[in-house]
């Protein structure tokens, strides 16, 4: 099992910034192509265009996970030039945890010798035996990550702390595999709110839809764009006005949300305040900062809330808001309620010998289910490919 999570490993490498205030790419193993390391120099700390120092990062680019480590070494002696490095693991996981701590035992060895030689022979171990030794007498074993940890390190109750009665919005938009779009200043905000999103929808354990740390960077966007449904992180406050971005819009720092016009589906995170204007990205659009949630126009219709979205709703709240239940018993709540409404939907289906179960329109018409209700469970059955055009 450990070498099995250890091959998900792709690389290892370095960035300098040296006494002249130059950011350079100066080592990496085995290799990272010309277009990913332009990207990891954009989202490292240490380029003019950054002004504040962060210590850990992270994102995922064209379904390749990247962890960035940036330390100080002005005080080490074997790095006389130097002032900060950034040490940058990518990976095919989503598995920050690890990857941190991973890192942070190549970030003491690099202080201590100088040389990227001894980080390539941890790498190696690591990617060989699922262990390597640290600076400080420890061990580093990849088995003591388990990737459930990491899907259930953010706090849903924080969100419905937040959010109230509208994380009803989030939970239907991840749902229907809508895009996603939530802006705050501060990336280690953006990091852990859009980190839990994705176990609102437990039942797919999918982790793939998150893109917490975005730039308005024309690569990235066609990037996002292809994906079916994402929840993406901006620093850029412009990123509201990209209705072409979103279906629901989240203002983490003042507590809103708004829906946009049309809909699509991901969650990506963004540093760029300028996201907010590009309602291309996004059909619900997070404003981190001032905790605000915007849906899209053009995903309204999807979004008409009913009577399932109030029980729904009032069961995040009363489970959440319960000061015996955990988050994980809380996100197990709600996995529980969403089974039971695929369930639901499972009975309505028909089965041939060729055909999984399918749904039609017609047959949700023929239960005369309320309007919110109807729509919501064709766009549901869509989403789940049950749904038969």
């Amino acid at each position: 099992m450990a070498a099995a999570e250890a091959y998900l490993m792709l690389s290892v490498g370095l960035i300098e910034k040296d006494t002249n205030g130059d950011a350079l790419w100066v080592w990496c193993y085995p290799s990272v192509s010309a277009e990913l390391r332009e990207l990891l120099l954009r989202k490292c700390c240490l380029t003019a265009e950054n002004k504040l120092l962060h210590t850990f990062v992270f994102g995922q680019f064209r379904r390749t996970w990247y962890y960035i480590s940036t330390v100080g070494g002005q005080d080490a002696a074997a790095l006389k030039k130097v002032t900060h490095f950034s040490i940058v693991l990518t990976a095919k996981d989503f598995n920050p945890e690890k990857y941190a701590a991973f890192s942070r035992v190549l970030c003491r060895m690099y202080i201590k010798h100088g040389s990227p030689v001894r980080m390539m022979e941890s790498y190696i171990a690591v990617l060989t035996k699922g262990v390597c030794q640290s600076e400080e007498n420890g061990s580093f074993l990849i088995r003591d990550y388990d990737v459930r940890k990491a899907y259930l390190a953010g706090s849903i109750k924080d969100v419905v702390s937040q959010f109230g009665i509208e994380t009803i919005i989030l939970y239907t938009a991840l749902m229907l595999k809508k895009r996603v779009v939530v802006h705050h200043p501060r990336i280690e905000a953006l990091q852990e709110f859009t980190r839990t999103l994705p176990a609102l929808v437990w039942h797919r354990k999918d982790w793939s839809i998150l893109h917490p740390y975005v730039h308005l960077n024309d690569n990235e966007l066609h990037s996002l764009k292809v994906c079916t449904g994402y929840v993406a992180g901006f620093t850029d406050p412009e990123v509201s006005s990209r209705s072409d971005l979103y279906d629901v819009y989240v203002n983490l720092q003042d507590s809103e949300i708004t829906v946009s016009p049309h809909a699509k589906g991901y969650v990506a995170g963004f540093t760029d305040p300028e996201v907010s204007s590009r309602s291309d990205l996004y059909d619900v659009y997070v404003n981190l900062q001032d905790s605000e949630i915007t849906v899209s126009p053009h995903a309204k219709e999807a979004m008409t809330m009913g009577k399932l979205h109030k029980d729904v709703g009032q069961l995040i709240i009363q489970s959440a808001e319960d000061p015996e239940r955990s988050d994980s018993q809380v996100i197990k709540d709600i996995s529980i309620k969403t089974r039971e409404i695929l369930n639901s939907l499972a009975s309505l289906a028909e089965t041939t010998e060729n055909e999984n179960s399918k749904i039609t329109l017609e047959m949700l018409q023929q239960r005369r289910f309320p309007p919110a209700t109807e729509n919501f469970l064709y766009h549901l059955a869509a989403a789940e490919q049950m749904l038969k055009i």
